[in-house]
């Protein structure tokens, strides 16, 4: 298994750059993180750009024709379901939380469409709290490094709470995005770019 401070002090060596999440308002963090899932970056960017430069809160969001919403959010691709999603979240933020975003893991998972990883990158990003939520490179990157061996996210946000400080949740998300941009990429990795690979599973046993 990779020891912790080898793991951190080579993600953050790749990991220069802006959050991952580009929005530090809750609920934008909330929308956008909404707006990624199946999707690239820069289109997760693009539409949130959009979106928030006419809709920014949940009141608007609430009350804006969903056409309207469809075309702002159309880079981020599934638009006619995010848009629905995204309107049913707003109105559940009104209903039940007064148009505040809460900072409850439990609170955020109550709301529609939204589950453990949307919620901890809330509560990171939106809040500056303590928890580790797990996307596509989290699980991808954490498994090939034989951090954890799991089969879904939801259990390797368990098993990585369990080997990783809590000290250092908030920050694992940010650097296995951008390592996982960078150099341990879904498809042909760069294994001769990484430092980890001397204690890495994959490249043990898969790399060419």
């Amino acid at each position: 298994m990779v020891p912790i401070s080898l793991l951190l002090k080579e993600m953050r060596s790749h990991s220069e750059g802006a959050p991952v999440v580009g929005f530090s308002d809750p609920f934008k963090v909330l929308i956008s993180t909404v707006l990624s899932q199946r999707t690239k970056d820069a289109n997760t960017a693009k539409a949130s750009k959009q979106l928030f430069s006419k809709y920014s809160n949940p009141k608007e969001l609430a009350q804006a024709p969903l056409q309207s919403i469809e075309k702002l959010i159309k880079p981020a691709g599934f638009y006619h379901t995010k848009a629905k999603r995204i309107k049913k979240i707003s109105a559940s933020l009104i209903e039940k939380f007064g148009g505040s975003v809460p900072n409850n893991r439990e609170q955020l998972v109550s709301l529609a469409g939204i589950g453990p990883k949307t919620a901890g990158c809330v509560i990171v990003y939106g809040f500056q709290g303590a928890d580790l939520p797990v996307d596509t490179h989290v699980h991808r990157i954490s498994n090939r490094l034989g951090l954890v061996e799991t089969k879904t996210p939801e259990k390797t946000e368990l098993a990585l709470k369990k080997a990783i400080p809590r000290k250092h949740w908030a920050e694992i998300n940010h650097l296995m995005v951008r390592f996982g941009q960078k150099i341990c990429l879904p498809r042909n990795p760069r294994c001769t770019e990484c430092g980890l690979k001397r204690k890495c599973v994959y490249y043990k046993t898969s790399a060419p």
